[in-house]
């Protein structure tokens, strides 16, 4: 199995009417979405991480029409309906709960990666005004059957594609075989510690090859992990 790390952006900047409120509300901005999925009736559920005060997004959402339920996950209390008057003007980041009736093109998305088995990888960043973060992971046919009836309104750019590994995570599991062994060798010595305990002669000593291959090695695997981590 391969992931694919790719950018989404909706034509309109969002995924969902709901989607939309929050990024037109004031005060608030999107962070990304913790978990999402669609449920069998064709509603669907969103757990946002978002920054800012959530007085007024969550008032509007309350009584938008395509919002079935919501929950503030970070308020001090639990109430079964959130009242904006319980809650404060502090800017800090938190999270939503909202389960939400059909709407595009978020529905096509959810429909496609379950039509050719496509797993969503959480969380989902925002990435700028309207573009989402997003990992899919699958084979290259099934990725490209997906693509192929993308919904017009979407545009997507591919950043990355790599060999999926649950265990390493994305950063490591795009490695070569021989990075990814010097990488390793590198932990295992000290050589990221502080003091440093390992040098490259060590790492060479250890894999039996010169210095100046551990050297080559190392530069490419660190470069590749802080690509990943930070998004490129």
């Amino acid at each position: 199995m391969r992931y694919f790390d790719f950018t989404l952006s909706p034509s309109d900047g969002a995924i969902h009417p709901v989607d939309q409120v929050i990024l037109n509300a004031t005060g608030v901005e999107r962070e990304a979405l913790m978990h999402v999925n669609a449920l069998g009736d064709g509603t669907g559920v969103l757990l946002y991480e978002l920054h800012g005060s959530p007085v007024g997004v969550v008032e509007e959402l309350a009584e938008h029409p395509e919002v079935i339920d919501l929950d503030l996950l970070d308020a001090e209390e639990h109430p079964e309906v959130v009242d904006p008057e319980t809650l404060n003007d502090d800017e800090d980041t938190f999270h939503l709960y909202l389960h939400v009736r059909p709407g595009e093109p978020a529905g096509s998305l959810m429909s496609l990666a379950q039509k050719y088995a496509l797993m969503i990888d959480t969380p989902l960043e925002f990435s700028g005004r309207g573009s989402l973060r997003v990992t899919v992971v699958g084979t290259h046919e099934m990725l490209r059957k997906a693509l192929d009836e993308l919904p017009d309104d979407v545009r997507i750019n591919v950043e990355q594609v790599g060999q999926y590994s649950p265990e390493n995570g994305h950063a490591l599991a795009a490695l070569t075989d021989r990075q990814l062994e010097v990488f390793q060798a590198a932990v295992e010595l000290g050589y990221y510690e502080i003091p440093r305990r390992a040098t490259h002669e060590d790492i060479a000593d250890r894999l039996d090859c010169a210095p100046s291959t551990v050297d080559e090695h190392l530069r490419k695997a660190e470069s590749q992990v802080l690509s990943s981590l930070v998004g490129n």
